[in-house]
């Protein structure tokens, strides 16, 4: 079973309806041993990263998914939730985030040309840079998923498995041990997003 982390922000309905679909096993929950008793944990968002990490700090639930990821439980972050897995975050200030992955999160329109709107939003090509990455089993070569964010991850090297060309490298697709993010939404990213949940769930 999959626990999709409800703490007051994000497309939980739709993510957990897409995850019915592909008859995956799965919960909306804020209970601490629910999360504890799932094979597998999504943490979603929407909206701004204080915020979100507010949010989440105030369920008490960090404790819980410090000692999960540390058990080796897969964890995947979705838009801002793989932003929440980074070190910080200069979104409106700099703010401290939940320190899996090394690297940081900047604003696009620091970045990208003047002419690129912000934010992005809509389909873009994923280009693999990892081989054999068991979230991208299923999926077409150089897919296109669907983005809506103006802020991005600048990760690590040895976190970063797939990125998309918007004016700069954004980091799609992050994944290093057991810890996996997408920027993209793979439950609004047809055929191949669900492929990706497919192959989370399938994870060992």
């Amino acid at each position: 079973m999959i626990a999709i982390i409800d703490y007051g922000v994000g497309n939980l309905f739709s993510l957990n309806a897409s995850l019915k679909y592909m008859n995956i096993e799965s919960e909306v929950t804020k209970d601490a041993q629910h999360i504890r008793d799932a094979d597998k944990i999504i943490l979603p968002g929407v909206g701004a990263f204080k915020d979100a990490y507010d949010k989440l700090e105030s369920t008490g639930l960090i404790p819980v998914l410090d000692e999960e990821v540390k058990k080796g439980k897969c964890l995947l972050g979705i838009c801002l939730g793989m932003q929440l897995l980074f070190e910080k975050s200069y979104e409106y200030g700099e703010h401290k985030g939940l320190c899996y992955l090394k690297g940081n999160i900047y604003p696009l329109r620091d970045d990208i040309p003047s002419n690129y709107n912000v934010p992005e939003i809509g389909w873009n090509k994923l280009f693999a840079v990892k081989e054999n990455d068991p979230l991208l089993k299923y999926t077409d070569n150089e897919p296109y998923v669907y983005y809506v964010h103006s802020y991005y991850a600048k990760a690590d090297v040895d976190s970063l498995a797939a990125y998309s060309e918007y004016g700069v490298k954004v980091s799609g697709y992050v994944h290093k041990d057991n810890v996996f993010g997408t920027q993209f939404h793979p439950e609004k990213s047809g055929r191949d997003g669900l492929n990706i949940l497919k192959a989370f769930d399938e994870i060992d």
